[in-house]
């Protein structure tokens, strides 16, 4: 927590003299800050400013320095304006006054018209599907939520039951708020589960787990001079390319994102 704070306050101290602003508008920790568990959540999403590159900003500077001032944030800069560019895969932003999740995002060059953004938004209160269009340069509206762990607890049907891991209520959610990452959920299991105005709209398992090998076919050294690739079956019936050298047994550590091999585990 305190590495993080030394990176936030050096972040909004740069902007302030970036944007020449006096000594004086560096901000000041609120009494008790960094020890109040209630601040959690700010923590979270003015790092995730920081990590997101957004930290030059004038709009990132006025959130940052407001909030350590006054050890809260206010509803009102719950959003920042980004640039189309900047628009990634699991972000939340507001259209046309409705709020969208980003499902996935494609840039691409339509010679001299300039570069665009393709992007697959889902509807976070109706659950609707759409692709839209941004110029790279267009300003977006960025919206910030409330995150939340919760313990995998077990999954009946289409519907996730998970565990409050500090108060033991339990949430119930669609399996489709977790889209391909439901496949991996195991017992115990920590997912992140993303809010808007206190209602859930999305989850996500660790960004990566170790998996066992189900089904692959056999590996023999020297067949190949060349790395090559071959499909295997996980435990949990996913199927995905992997080394040739991998075989039945083995555990593999998997991007639960793109849903790839990263490498074999070192655990025995």
């Amino acid at each position: 927590m305190m590495q993080r704070y030394r990176l936030l306050a050096r972040a909004v101290q740069r902007g302030a003299r970036e944007y020449g602003l006096p000594p004086s508008s560096s901000p000041q920790i609120a009494p008790g800050f960094l020890r109040s568990p209630s601040n959690l959540q700010l923590w979270r999403a003015l790092w995730s400013l920081v990590r997101d590159g957004m930290s030059e900003s004038r709009n990132c500077f006025a959130i940052c320095s407001d909030a350590l001032r006054g050890g809260g944030l206010r509803q009102q800069v719950r959003h920042a304006k980004v640039n189309g560019s900047e628009v990634k895969q699991g972000n939340v932003i507001e259209r046309k006054g409705r709020i969208y999740q980003v499902l996935k995002t494609q840039h691409t060059q339509q010679g001299r018209g300039g570069a665009t953004i393709q992007v697959e938004l889902r509807d976070v209160q109706s659950g609707l599907k759409l692709t839209e269009r941004f110029r790279t340069s267009e300003s977006i509206e960025r919206v910030f939520v409330d995150e939340k762990a919760y313990t995998f607890l077990y999954m009946e049907g289409s519907s996730v039951v998970l565990m409050d891991p500090k108060t033991f209520d339990q949430l119930e959610l669609s399996k489709d708020m977790l889209g391909s990452g439901a496949a991996y959920l195991s017992d115990g299991m920590e997912v992140m589960v993303q809010q808007y105005n206190g209602q859930p709209f999305s989850a996500t398992v660790p960004p990566k787990v170790t998996c066992t090998v189900a089904e692959a076919e056999p590996y023999f050294k020297g067949q190949s001079a060349t790395p090559t690739y071959k499909r295997i079956i996980l435990e949990n019936g996913q199927t995905i390319l992997a080394p040739s050298f991998i075989t039945a047994g083995d555990q593999v550590v998997i991007d639960t994102a793109e849903n790839t091999y990263i490498t074999r585990s070192k655990e025995k």
